[in-house]
C-alpha cells in the first residue's frame, strides 16, 4: 500500500498530510469539542449581567475598557489636570462605593474632586438611561471584582441604606 504524501504550506513551515489526515480531523474535531464540555459558567450568567455588560459596552466601555481595565495611567491627571476614568475591575476603586453613591455617579456624572477643570468628566447619564438600565450596569460592574470586593461593596451599601 501506497501512502501519499502532500507538502501543504502552514505559517512558516509546512504540514505533511497523507489522504487521510483530513478525514480525520474531521471525525476528530467535534468530539473534541463536545469532551471539553462548554465553558465555566456558560449559560450560568444571569440575564441582568448580561444586560447590564450590553449597556456598559454601549455606554461605558469608550472611556472605562472593554474589560473594565480604565485609562493608562488613570492614577495620575492628563495634560488639563483631569483625572483619566478608572478602571471599574478589582485593580481600580470603583468596590468601595455603595449602590447608591455608583448610581449617582453614573445618573448625575462626576467631576474629580482633585480636578483642575469644573467640568464633569463622568458625563450624567439620567436622560440617556433609566434607573433600571443604570441598576444593570452596577451588576455587571459587581462581576469584576473579586469575592472579598464584593463582599466590602455589600457591606458598604447596606451601611447606606
Amino acid at each position: 500500500m501506497e501512502i501519499c504524501f502532500r507538502r501543504t504550506p502552514l505559517a512558516n513551515g509546512y504540514l505533511f498530510m497523507n489522504k487521510w489526515s483530513f478525514p480525520l480531523v474531521l471525525l476528530v474535531a467535534p468530539a473534541v469539542v463536545v469532551a471539553g464540555g462548554a465553558p465555566p459558567n456558560s449559560g450560568s450568567v444571569p440575564a441582568e449581567v448580561t444586560e447590564g455588560r450590553q449597556i456598559y459596552e454601549q455606554y461605558c466601555a469608550a472611556c472605562h475598557g472593554w474589560q473594565g481595565e480604565g485609562a493608562a495611567d488613570w492614577t495620575k491627571p492628563d495634560e488639563k489636570g483631569e483625572m483619566p476614568p478608572p478602571p471599574h475591575d478589582e485593580t481600580g476603586h470603583t468596590w468601595r462605593h455603595s449602590d447608591a453613591m455608583l448610581f449617582r455617579m453614573i445618573a448625575e456624572g462626576w467631576r474629580h474632586p482633585f480636578n483642575k477643570t469644573d467640568r464633569l468628566t463622568m458625563p450624567a447619564f439620567k436622560d440617556i438611561l433609566t434607573d433600571q438600565e443604570i441598576q444593570l450596569v452596577i451588576e455587571y460592574l459587581k462581576t469584576l471584582w473579586t469575592e472579598d470586593q464584593r463582599r466590602y461593596q455589600r457591606s458598604e451599601s447596606q451601611d447606606v441604606n
